[in-house]
């Protein structure tokens, strides 16, 4: 009984922790910026610091737009089993005006797939500069909200809130936020994701 026992906890303590993947574009990828320095990689730092036992994979890609983290998300559920993904995705599609219709497919087949796979999603979400239209870009921004309110999801409102108006906060490009923002960025993050956090210990 014993050796069993000592097995079973043997077991237990080398279990893999729960894996946090983070699905998004260059505003997750890290564009422009030195190696390590963005959100992303902030957020490792702050779960390990916080003792969460969770694991961060990056499965981002600069470019992406929803029909291609659409295409590409069944692989990445299977090779990692997240027990959370942060799905930032959308700003692409916006930024090349494609139909707000289609963002909204793309988005809303991932998170189903995603939550077949019993993987919670935090949804990231985005909004437009004025000059692509007040009535696309308020479509655009409400079609994270109604998504989140379809699926019951946690919602990260706008992963630039607090600096999206200072252009000193973004590289020059005036797209891509600098190092200096990318704590902001988790912490708008971390508001939202930190109760999921609580749900998917091990």
């Amino acid at each position: 009984m014993l050796l069993l026992w000592l097995l079973g906890a043997g077991a237990a303590w080398s279990a893999a922790p729960p894996v946090l993947v983070v699905f998004g574009d260059s505003l997750s990828a890290g564009y422009g910026l030195p190696r390590g320095a963005g959100w992303v990689d902030l957020l490792q730092h702050r779960l390990t610091s916080e003792g969460h036992p969770h694991r961060v994979v990056n499965a981002s890609i600069s470019g992406e737009t929803s029909l291609g983290g659409r295409k590409r998300l069944a692989e990445v559920l299977a090779r990692n089993k997240p027990a959370i993904l942060v799905l930032e995705l959308g700003a692409n599609d916006g930024l090349r005006g494609h139909p707000i219709d289609e963002l909204k497919a793309n988005l809303d087949a991932m998170v189903r797939a995603s939550l077949k796979a019993r993987t919670r999603v935090v949804l990231v979400g985005m909004r437009l500069p004025p000059n692509y239209g007040l009535s696309y870009g308020r479509n655009f921004a409400q079609t994270f909200a109604g998504l989140a309110r379809q699926h019951s999801l946690p919602l990260v409102p706008f992963l630039m809130e607090g600096f999206a108006q200072r252009r000193e906060m973004f590289q020059s490009d005036g797209i891509h936020p600098t190092a200096q923002a990318q704590a902001i960025m988790l912490e708008n993050v971390w508001r939202v994701l930190r109760s999921e956090l609580v749900r998917t210990r091990r």
